[in-house]
């Protein structure tokens, strides 16, 4: 029961009956909304929601010490909820099918509650937000309730408030929803484009000891004795705590909103908004369509990537403890400057311009890794609500070596440690919180070997 297939025909079913139209449109078409004449700003006629902006970015020091950008602005922080359920003591989380603009290929996996606080307030005039009660005043055993931030390159200061909250029996799944066991989610994040990004950051934030299960073959069975705090750990936890906020008091980054029609080197033509190079992204807008949704037609403008990224964790056992090598990344839309991040995190074609000392340490490496060291190899989408068909590679690498010993930007956290970050705010990122995810779902099913899902 409840197995890849079992829920591919579900979200067939719910997929037949509702639907999804999104037609891409000049920005100048798109009906609501409204460039201000004096900046270019994109923004909704009745406010809320979020706009478009520019922003201008000085990194001194740095292979490119200074860029202009279009970003995101959606101050508000909105609700990222799951519900959980205990069944014979076996833990189960109520699903939505959740179909958004820009997922790439129909319905995927989401949370019980995925809403912008314009969203909840019914700024939209639209229908209230399924299950909401449970997490504006929670109504049962609260597991997880933290802020997190999201795309820092994408969004100025986003951040969404992620929750578990245990319930009993007595709620019952609507229609476009299901409870499925947490084990099997975990399990199919291995597959491609089906459980979304704002599923993934819920599951990160969800305490281990909830629906831990022991490892199955040698590596994640590694992983799950990993999980236990009072095994050792390479680095301290004060010690990496110390090591960022250096990093986060002596990093100088300059990053201030400025007019959209004031950023450099991206152009407004033929209906979008480009970089003159052609890589990094677009602002593109879309008209949307849809059935069973609290509004059923809007329209919006949404980044739309160039080019599938690469996000992956090199992965080592120092005397048995798996540990993950994390990046203290900046990126202009972060509240606090620096986040920890994957070990590589970034889109290949993007560096093909710059010259070889800004292209990301390890890429190489992580591109060219034997097969037998691959232990998590997945295509996954990033939130469909604001992105276009935004999708990164997600990789787990195990390596015997420290490849990068002593360098200032990197630090081994054991398993266990990332789990105790994101009991906070702001410390691991949203491409971080995925992998995380992930290793737990190794803790179940990963032998040393590739796990690939089976296209959609």
């Amino acid at each position: 029961m409840d197995s890849v297939i079992d829920v591919h025909d579900w979200l067939e079913e719910i997929a037949g009956h509702t639907f999804m139209r999104t037609t891409r449109l000049p920005l100048e078409e798109l009906s609501g909304w409204r460039e201000d004449p004096a900046t270019g700003n994109l923004h909704h006629a009745r406010g809320g929601f979020f706009t478009v902006e520019g922003l201008e970015v000085s990194r001194p020091g740095w292979a490119v010490p200074d860029w202009s950008q279009p970003i995101i602005n959606q101050p508000e922080a909105g609700i990222l909820g799951i519900l959980l359920r205990r069944v014979g003591g076996v833990p189960y989380v109520l699903m939505q099918a959740k179909n958004e603009p820009g997922n790439p290929g129909g319905p995927q996996l989401s949370p019980t509650v995925q809403a912008t606080r314009s969203n909840y307030l019914r700024v939209h005039n639209g229908r209230a937000v399924p299950y909401l009660e449970h997490f504006r005043g929670p109504q049962g055993r609260v597991l997880a309730d933290v802020r997190q931030s999201e795309q820092g390159a994408w969004f100025y200061r986003k951040r969404n408030r992620n929750m578990v909250v245990e319930v009993d029996g007595g709620v019952e799944a609507a229609t476009g929803f299901r409870w499925l066991p947490l084990r099997r989610v975990r399990e199919l994040l291995s597959v491609p484009d089906l459980v979304n990004m704002d599923a993934r950051t819920v599951l990160a934030c969800l305490p281990v000891q909830e629906g831990a299960d022991e490892g199955e073959g040698e590596f994640g069975a590694a992983v799950a004795r990993s999980r236990d705090r009072r095994r050792g750990a390479l680095h301290g936890t004060p010690e990496i705590l110390s090591w960022l906020s250096g990093i986060r008091s002596t990093t100088d980054v300059h990053a201030r909103p400025v007019p959209l029609n004031r950023v450099g080197r991206w152009r407004r033509a033929e209906g979008r908004i480009s970089h003159e190079t052609g890589r990094f992204f677009d602002v593109i807008g879309v008209r949307v369509e849809a059935g069973g949704r609290e509004v059923n037609a809007w329209s919006q403008p949404m980044i739309a990537p160039v080019g599938t990224g690469v996000v992956a964790f090199l992965v080592r056992r120092v005397e048995g403890v798996v540990h993950a090598l994390v990046h203290a990344r900046v990126e202009p839309g972060y509240t606090d400057v620096v986040e920890l991040a994957p070990t590589v995190q970034c889109t290949p074609g993007n560096y093909d311009h710059l010259p070889p000392g800004a292209r990301p340490p390890l890429l190489a490496e992580v591109l060219d890794a034997p097969p037998e060291r691959v232990l998590f190899d997945t295509v996954l989408s990033e939130e469909g609500g604001r992105f276009y068909h935004a999708r990164n590679r997600y990789l787990l690498i195990e390596v015997e070596e420290d490849p990068l010993p002593g360098h200032p930007a990197f630090r081994w956290l054991a398993l266990h440690q990332l789990d105790e970050l994101l009991r906070h705010s702001y410390y691991l990122n949203v491409q971080a919180r995925t992998l995380n995810a992930c290793l737990h779902g190794l803790a179940r099913t990963a032998p040393l070997r590739p796990v690939t899902g089976g296209a959609r």
